[in-house]
């Protein structure tokens, strides 16, 4: 018998599909305000290389949107990048189960059903961006190219 692999989803994938990434262990407190920057200060990154994950439903469908912690995710914008007309932030619950992964911990790769993403324009002019790794207190660095490719994202200005 085959001996699963192991990891997150995330990571799982990532490996999977052989791409160049790094793992980055941190310990922020979840409910600390002003979270992702205590993170990026954690991790001793530039807060703009650091990327949050939201789940939004864009008339009654989830949408994923990566944006950098440094800003919000504005839903107007996020809305009309995926061909809708409102946008507000998913329920806990629904994001929780759409993604496998838990509200601070929400990772754009290797989620348990394949969302439409789009990323903050931000982020193909980084060399290197970190996003969730599929758990609390893990990011993962990689090419903004690689995010792009494996989620089969759109690229749009979506930040607040």
């Amino acid at each position: 018998m085959a001996k699963k692999a192991a990891g997150t989803p995330a990571t799982v994938l990532l490996s999977a599909e052989r791409v160049a990434h790094t793992l980055h262990p941190y310990d922020v407190a979840a409910d600390a305000p002003n979270y992702g920057a205590l993170v990026a200060r954690a991790l001793a990154v530039e807060p703009e290389r650091l990327f949050k994950t939201l789940i939004a439903e864009v008339d009654g469908r989830l949408v994923v949107g990566v944006v950098p912690v440094t800003g919000d995710l504005d839903l107007k914008a996020l809305a009309s990048a995926a061909g809708g007309k409102r946008a507000v932030l998913a329920d806990r619950a629904a994001a929780e189960r759409s993604s496998g992964y838990v509200r601070g911990g929400i990772s754009p790769l290797g989620q348990r059903k394949r969302l439409p993403t789009l990323i903050d324009d931000t982020a193909p002019i980084l060399d290197l961006m970190y996003v969730s790794a599929g758990r609390r207190g893990l990011q993962v660095a990689l090419a903004p190219a690689d995010l792009i490719r494996l989620t089969g994202a759109s690229v749009a200005p979506i930040r607040g």
